[in-house]
């Protein structure tokens, strides 16, 4: 994703290509065969011990392995016993990080909205948000959760939960206006809506979703 937050509206507007007034059907459909659907793309999943089993491929393991080998070898079982143990446990971890990882990733996509209100053609309308491209201006309104990531531009005393973000439970003022900062934790993006997080209320922003 760009960097928006440091730009002003109209800059965001020219640097997506798009219009106040929405894009056509025609710009839709080029965007679209460019950056593809608005939707987290499937992979296959690994059985969870596929994963398990993966974590003993890790090049330092295979080498603690082979020091365990070497210390059976000597006839050194205590060091043989600790290393293995450290080596499972690495193992553990690693596939404990795995699922929850994927159970993020499930999250966010139950979080997804299953329809989006853009500007098409110059009119207002609802589509799936899988639909959703590149340059859309979409509305967000109270109740609904961001079906993209985008910048604000228009805001009418907005503010939005970032529970499923940040983690915090205290909603967050938004505004339309740049923030001067490179620099600047993705929490701290004012200017911005993400995709998730749940608006309080109306306002237009462009999808940044690439």
């Amino acid at each position: 994703m760009q960097n928006l937050h440091n730009k002003t509206a109209d800059q965001v507007l020219a640097l997506l290509n798009a219009d106040i007034n929405g894009l056509n059907d025609r710009d839709v459909n080029r965007i679209r065969s460019e950056y593809g659907y608005n939707e987290l793309k499937e992979t296959k999943k690994k059985s969870v011990f596929s994963v398990f089993f993966s974590q003993f491929t890790d090049f330092l393991v295979i080498i603690l392995l082979v020091a365990a080998l070497v210390s059976i070898f000597l006839r050194d079982y205590e060091s043989a016993v600790v290393i293995i143990a450290v080596t499972i446990l690495n193992a553990f971890l690693g596939t404990v990080q795995h699922v929850k990882a994927e159970r993020s990733l499930e999250s966010l996509k139950a979080l997804a909205s299953p329809l989006a209100r853009v500007l098409r053609n110059g009119y207002k309308v609802e589509i799936p948000s899988r639909e959703v491209v590149v340059g859309d201006i979409m509305y967000l309104e109270a109740g609904d959760y961001v079906s993209a990531d985008c910048r604000i531009i228009e805001n009418h005393s907005l503010q939005a939960n970032e529970s499923s973000l940040t983690g915090e439970s205290v909603s967050v003022a938004k505004s339309d206006e740049k923030i001067d900062a490179v620099e600047v934790p993705v929490a701290d993006r004012k200017n911005m809506a993400f995709t998730g997080t749940q608006p309080q209320p109306q306002l237009p922003c462009p999808n940044n979703n690439r």
